[in-house]
């Protein structure tokens, strides 16, 4: 009830905008300052896209975001379909096009943007772009993966979406078939990054595809994840090196990204599925970020919204790079919806 709107803090840009100049948001931090010299990249810019169209009630700042990074996201893309990723402080790209993560974090970027955001021109924009991304496909089950999360949000809008339905379709032929493991169900030897974006994407394409298996398989996979990354009725989330069966637990440097990541999955399964697992798998992620966690120390500013970089065993990586930030306003966001739902 209400007890929890206190609790989960408001989602605070200032930090994000401090971040961000005419060109996008600087990638890396030094303290709170911008690394202007490692310049920026469609990665981030994809998830400015996803935070800015999802903000209710957002100020003119929290548009602009979302205006800047859709021009950002259209100059990274090839008439091809494929994505670079890499821009310096000048402007200037430094890589090639290609289909990998990049390309679809920008097709989830794009087809959130299309369903959610409160701006006309970003969301006709955000259509005419996914439409030229979605002719690719890649090798990589994470970037299938973050292009199926933008083409069913595409077509939670636009049900006869060709090109996202076709997309959808592709990536739901390509998932594994449930592994009959019980100790470890996971379609990989190892957990990796961004984790939970695998059973959320399942999840979501079984729900677009109207397939009651798919959605199953991609609720069992994070009702298996949370418990494995749970202690103590806290988040011990998957260290940036990976976690397999045997490596000690808890492992750092726990990345803010894969709480965010949890978060996602789990506010999109309480959507299909009446668990309190969900809600409260959301709960704890925002509390992940205030201080129940391995180490018991805070992970952002609450001044400012900025995210800390990485939870260490010694305490915190104070750096508060774009993907930190980014990941802390997207848990908060997940966290006061299911609130609002609730009440």
């Amino acid at each position: 009830g209400a007890d929890v709107a206190a609790i989960v803090p408001s989602p605070k840009f200032d930090h994000l905008l401090a971040l961000t100049d005419r060109h996008g948001t600087f990638e890396h931090a030094c303290g709170a300052e911008p690394r202007l010299e490692h310049g920026y990249c469609t990665d981030d810019m994809a998830r400015v896209l996803v935070v800015a169209s999802r903000e209710p009630d957002a100020g003119d700042a929290v548009h602009a975001l979302a205006r800047l990074a859709v021009k950002f996201l259209n100059e990274a893309q090839a008439f091809a379909g494929g994505c670079r990723n890499r821009m310096d402080r000048h402007g200037r790209w430094t890589d090639d096009f290609a289909f990998e993560d990049c390309w679809g974090r920008c097709l989830w970027g794009l087809g959130t943007a299309a369903a959610h955001s409160d701006v006309g021109l970003v969301r006709s924009l955000s259509v005419v772009q996914f439409e030229r991304a979605a002719h690719g496909r890649s090798v990589w089950p994470r970037a299938m993966a973050f292009a199926a999360l933008g083409a069913a949000e595409l077509l939670s809008v636009d049900p006869d979406h060709a090109a996202a339905r076709h997309l959808i379709d592709d990536y739901a032929a390509g998932v594994a078939e449930p592994n009959g493991d019980r100790d470890w169900p996971w379609p990989e030897a190892r957990l990796s990054y961004a984790n939970a974006l695998l059973p959320e994407a399942m999840i979501a394409a079984g729900v677009a595809r109207d397939d009651s298996e798919l959605c199953q398989h991609g609720l069992d996979l994070l009702e298996w994840l949370i418990d494995g990354e749970t202690v103590d009725g806290h988040l011990s989330v998957s260290p940036a090196g990976g976690w397999s069966a045997g490596d000690p637990r808890p492992g750092f440097d726990q990345q803010p990204i894969e709480v965010a990541t949890l978060a996602d999955a789990c506010a999109r399964a309480s959507d299909v599925d009446a668990s309190a697992l969900w809600p409260n798998t959301v709960r704890a992620a925002a509390a992940w970020f205030q201080g129940t966690n391995d180490v018991g120390a805070t992970m952002w500013n609450p001044a400012t919204g900025g995210g800390f970089d990485g939870l260490q065993a010694d305490g915190v990586n104070l750096n508060q790079g774009a993907e930190s930030t980014l990941a802390v306003l997207s848990t908060f966001q997940q966290a006061r919806r299911l609130v609002a739902v609730s009440q």
